[in-house]
């Protein structure tokens, strides 16, 4: 693994941010949407046979990143390239890369991702959604909840579970869901996190699919199923480094600005300490999200599968920690609209719980990588 970024990732870094410092904080997501596919942002990670960049989970996750330091992350970059554009490339049929993967990379159309439901939490073992064969269609039953931007979408890739005829158990599937399909049905959830995409609970009665919506082998869910999480988990630790940098940045400029007894607030250790803790802790989860995706862009699911985990909790706590200090930076002036902080701490704790929970990844990370027991 490279310990120093490319001359092209530095200078797809410097094209984004500019991007982003153009739109900034009061940025309307349609336009910016629109813009960075123009440039082709959107579809960095996308094969260049199906109109995309040719790169990565590397290069998409460096230009979200970006994005969000300049206070315009985009929310959706973490759903529909990165998780659905990924399964379908590695996994969908020819007909289904033609139909989505051009259309994903120029975002003409967006793809949702629905996996979590309201009983089964972070265990996906409990999923109930329940895809049954009638004839040649699928017939699929069951409710999502918190699933992001379903509003926007043009379908909604839901993971579902289907019975093993040699078996009788139950095995995850994915399925492509046209967001008109008949029993298909929305409910938004009444948030008070204040962000650009919406969240929603989905229920699904007797939704009825052709053969082809099948994304990939009936038999090999749990494979494609985590080839979206790991990139998802990669592309929320972005998300959150962009916040966490973001937040900082307006700290740093108030501290050096801001003059109290003939001195910047900023020559005070008490102030500045604090404020540089915050930058290792954030350069300190990058490193492990570009650990992560590099190893997940050299194919290796399970090396990138630890690394992601714990990509996503270090950048979630860093995040955390660098709103907290950059509000307490500005005192009272951290809470007004004018500055643009107070938004943050709401949105900050969201790393810490989506698309895992930091207590979920511990778990994974003392008996996958300790070999402790498990306590569940």
């Amino acid at each position: 693994m490279p310990t120093t970024e490319t001359n092209e990732h530095k200078a797809l870094r410097e094209a984004v941010s500019a991007l982003g410092k153009r739109h900034g904080r009061t940025y309307d997501r349609e336009q910016l949407w629109s813009e960075a596919a123009k440039l082709g942002y959107l579809g960095v990670n996308i094969p260049e046979e199906y109109g995309g960049g040719g790169g990565g989970i590397s290069e998409l996750s460096i230009v979200l990143e970006e994005l969000g330091a300049a206070g315009c992350p985009l929310l959706m970059m973490v759903v529909s390239p990165a998780i659905c554009g990924t399964v379908i490339a590695r996994f969908g049929t020819e007909d289904q890369k033609q139909t989505w993967l051009p259309a994903l990379a120029d975002g003409t159309r967006t793809m949702a991702f629905g996996i979590t439901e309201p009983d089964a939490g972070s265990n996906s073992h409990r999923i109930t959604t329940t895809a049954r064969k009638d004839g040649t269609d699928w017939l699929l039953t069951g409710r999502k909840v918190f699933i992001s931007g379903v509003d926007l979408a043009d379908a909604t890739l839901i993971v579902g579970r289907t019975e093993d005829s040699r078996t009788g158990r139950l095995k995850p599937c994915l399925f492509i869901v046209p967001r008109d399909a008949p029993g298909f049905t929305r409910r938004q959830i009444d948030m008070e996190l204040t962000a650009a995409e919406k969240q929603f609970e989905l229920t699904l009665d007797d939704v009825r699919l052709p053969a082809d919506a099948l994304v990939g082998d009936e038999d090999a869910g749990l494979l494609q199923l985590f080839a979206g999480l790991n990139p998802e988990r990669i592309m929320t630790a972005a998300f959150a480094i962009g916040m966490g940098r973001y937040a900082l940045a307006r700290a740093i400029e108030y501290a050096r600005d801001r003059t109290v007894w003939d001195a910047p607030i900023g020559a005070h250790q008490a102030i500045a300490h604090p404020l540089a803790q915050a930058h290792i802790d954030l350069e300190l989860a990058r490193l492990m999200m570009q650990k992560a995706a590099y190893l997940y862009d050299a194919g290796d699911d399970v090396g990138a599968g630890e690394a992601a985990n714990m990509a996503k909790y270090a950048a979630g706590e860093a995040c955390v920690r660098a709103v907290d200090q950059s509000v307490h930076t500005l005192g009272g002036n951290g809470l007004t609209r004018e500055f643009g902080l107070a938004s943050l701490i709401t949105a900050a704790r969201v790393a810490r719980i989506a698309p895992v929970s930091r207590e979920m990844i511990l778990n994974y990370v003392s008996h996958q990588t300790l070999g402790l027991p498990k306590s569940y």
